[in-house]
C-alpha cells in the first residue's frame, strides 16, 4: 500500500496549514446524488461527468509505461459509466458524506495489482510537472502518513469538484488544489489541475 507525506516543490504551489474543525462547527452540507438524495458512506456510486461528450466515468487504467499503480481515468466512451465507487469520510459516525470533508474513495473492483483500490495522489512527475491520482492508498488511519490518500468534495456552481486538500494532520504543510483532467495518450487523467471537473454522483 502506498502512503507518505508529500514533498510539494514550491515554486509549483502555495504552502498551506489547514486547521481541523472543531466539534463546535457546523455541520457542513450533505453531498447529494443525482435523484437529490444525500450519498451515503459505504454504498457504491458512479461519479460521472457534469460536461457531456468528452468522456463517462471514472475507471482504472495501467498507463505510462507501469502496470501498477492504475491511474484513475475517464473512460474513452460517454457511454459507459465507469466503475463504482464508495466515500469514506474521517469521521463515519453520521453515514452521510459532506463537503469540505476529508474522505477516501476506494473504487469496488478488484484488480491485477496487489494494492487497494483507495485513491493516492501519486508522486510528483517533475519531467510533465504533474500529480496523477493513482490507487494503492490507505483506507482510514489519518495522519501525517496518510496525507495523500485523502480527498474533498466541494460545491462548485450547482454541481461539485474533487479537491485534494487534506486536514488530517494538524501541523502537516500540504498542498491544496483542484482535480481535473490532464489528457496524454489520449487518455483522460485524473490529476491537480487548475481546471476542476466538475462532476456529479450517481447511485449504483
Amino acid at each position: 500500500m502506498r502512503s507518505g507525506l508529500l514533498v510539494v516543490p514550491i515554486f509549483l504551489f502555495a504552502i498551506t496549514t489547514k486547521p481541523w474543525l472543531g466539534a463546535a462547527d457546523s455541520a457542513p452540507d450533505p453531498v447529494l446524488d443525482l435523484d437529490g438524495k444525500k450519498v451515503r458512506t459505504g454504498a457504491d456510486y458512479y461519479i460521472l461527468p457534469v460536461i457531456r461528450g468528452r468522456g463517462g466515468g471514472l475507471g482504472l487504467a495501467s498507463t505510462r509505461s507501469k502496470t501498477c499503480p492504475l491511474h484513475v481515468v475517464q473512460e474513452r466512451h460517454e457511454v459507459s459509466e465507469g466503475l463504482p465507487l464508495t466515500f469514506s469520510p474521517v469521521n463515519q459516525k453520521k453515514g452521510v458524506v459532506r463537503v469540505s470533508t476529508d474522505l477516501n474513495i476506494n473504487f469496488s473492483a478488484s484488480t491485477i495489482c496487489v494494492q487497494s483500490t483507495v485513491w493516492n495522489l501519486d508522486k510528483f512527475v517533475d519531467s510533465i510537472r504533474q500529480w496523477f491520482v493513482t490507487t494503492g492508498g490507505v483506507k482510514g488511519n489519518p495522519g501525517r502518513e496518510t496525507t495523500s490518500n485523502w480527498f474533498k468534495i466541494e460545491k462548485y456552481e450547482d454541481r461539485y469538484k474533487l479537491v485534494f486538500c487534506p486536514t488530517v494532520c494538524n501541523f502537516c504543510k500540504v498542498l491544496c488544489k483542484d482535480v481535473g483532467i490532464y489528457i496524454e495518450d489520449g487518455r483522460r487523467h485524473l490529476a491537480l489541475s487548475d481546471v476542476p471537473f466538475m462532476v456529479m454522483f450517481k447511485k449504483a
